[in-house]
């Protein structure tokens, strides 16, 4: 299958923008994206035409935010984890050593995909300053999306996903599947029993001087977040808050109201997760 149809005549731009007003995306919307490329099919100039097309659709109005997060520069991530598994002191002081500290105007995002890089790297792109877990943004708003994110808050109450909620922002997930919706994570932080707690530790630059920062936040889960998002797409919703599926191209995808995936999320996690 190929995004230029021929016996339409339709470029990929104008098919993919079909395809994003037969989900429902409406004019106006600001969104929070997931997105793999990959999964779109090919397309010329894939990612600015995916983004041409989502701005044809939504219109100038609209605030686009992807993350960028920043896994290789922290000693508490995953990435870390994995590089450093089995090095001797020696090693694993040299790693850390050489470790880059995230500097919001060029530290490039690290597995996000193409599409949320792309953005980043816009030039009328703003960052939130999180040296772990930061967005980008595009449009009218992005500065105010991305001006809240404390560093003990890496998508909580004072991140961008906050002003998401509270902006009446829509989830679009582009061929991923809800383990990819960032935004079941500020469920997490408004649940009403005890989250646990960890240590983060990671670094950022400025002016070539590398800063250390350790600092206290939740212990962050998504290991339950596909059983979440099934739950969510089994329930009954009422037609301007429910979740709408179809395809953007060739990838399966998802659009529904941040607020409906995180109070949902909430509701769930309350229900489902083991209270400590």
């Amino acid at each position: 299958m190929s995004l230029h149809d021929a016996e339409r005549g339709e470029p990929a731009r104008e098919r993919l923008a079909a395809d994003l007003r037969a989900l429902g995306l409406r004019p106006g919307q600001d969104l929070l994206i997931h997105c793999s490329l990959r999964q779109v099919g090919p397309v010329d100039s894939g990612a600015a035409t995916l983004l041409g097309a989502i701005q044809d659709v939504a219109g100038p109005a609209a605030t686009l935010v992807v993350p960028a997060q920043t896994a290789w520069n922290s000693l508490t991530s995953r990435a870390f984890r994995a590089a450093t598994a089995g090095l001797d002191p020696d090693g694993y002081a040299r790693y850390v050593a050489a470790m880059p500290g995230f500097d919001p105007a060029n530290t490039p995002s690290a597995g996000m995909g193409a599409f949320a890089e792309y953005v980043r790297t816009r030039p009328e792109a703003r960052r939130s300053t999180h040296p772990q877990s930061s967005f980008a943004a595009l449009g009218p708003s992005a500065a105010a999306a991305m001006a809240v994110h404390d560093l003990d808050c890496h998508l909580g109450e004072r991140s961008p996903l906050r002003w998401l909620y509270d902006a009446g922002a829509a989830i679009l997930l582009i061929g991923v599947g809800y383990s990819a919706c960032t935004g079941f994570h500020l469920a997490e932080y408004r649940l009403s029993h005890v989250v646990p707690t960890m240590e983060y530790h990671c670094f950022s630059v400025s002016g070539g001087t590398r800063t250390a920062h350790q600092f206290a936040d939740i212990n962050m889960d998504d290991s339950d977040f596909e059983l979440i998002g099934a739950a969510l797409d089994s329930a009954s919703w009422p037609d301007p808050v429910a979740p709408r599926h179809g395809h953007i191209g060739m990838a399966a995808s998802t659009l529904l109201p941040m607020s409906t995936a995180v109070d949902f999320a909430r509701s769930w996690m309350e229900e489902h997760r083991v209270k400590k």
